[in-house]
């Protein structure tokens, strides 16, 4: 079994010294009725064609979200986890901000419904939307948690936190 390797950026802006992440909820139907614990930060699998783990980060936050990672904001890289699944996931944080109604997923085909042999277009990520900490880590997958966990300390020691 080939290891599935994802990468993805968490956004996070600061207003009046409270921080915010933007999660992104996945598109089609096995998600429409799920929420929390279901949100992730904007990733995507690297597909092996030689791409760093920082520009597949970049790239996936651009398909998921259609719009650029800032340029002129340095990435704080906060690890990897591993997912039930498997899959590894390489995350960096980035400030900046993004109005969550401009956000624009490209879309992925599936059979739907399964054994239809009709097929169904539908974003990869239906919506994006801010959210403080403690309601973060409700809403996100329980093994990205620590993302969330490992900004909020570089923020800290940084001065830039809470």
């Amino acid at each position: 079994m080939v290891a599935r390797t994802s990468a993805g950026i968490l956004l996070y802006r600061l207003r009046d010294g409270e921080l915010t992440v933007l999660l992104a909820h996945p598109g089609g139907p096995f998600f429409a009725r799920s929420d929390h614990g279901h949100w992730t930060i904007p990733k995507g699998e690297d597909d092996g064609d030689g791409e760093s783990l920082e520009d597949v980060a970049r790239r996936e936050f651009r398909e998921e979200t259609g719009h650029d990672v800032p340029a002129d904001m340095p990435l704080l890289d906060l690890g990897s986890i591993a997912q039930k699944g498997g899959k590894t996931v390489f995350a960096w944080a980035v400030e900046g901000d993004l109005d969550p109604a401009d956000a624009v997923s490209l879309p992925f085909e599936m059979e739907w419904p399964p054994g239809s042999g009709r097929t169904g277009s539908f974003p990869e990520i239906d919506r994006v939307a801010w959210f403080e900490p403690a309601e973060a880590r409700a809403r996100i997958k329980a093994s990205q948690v620590p993302f969330i966990d490992r900004l909020e300390a570089a923020l800290t020691s940084t001065g830039s936190g809470r």
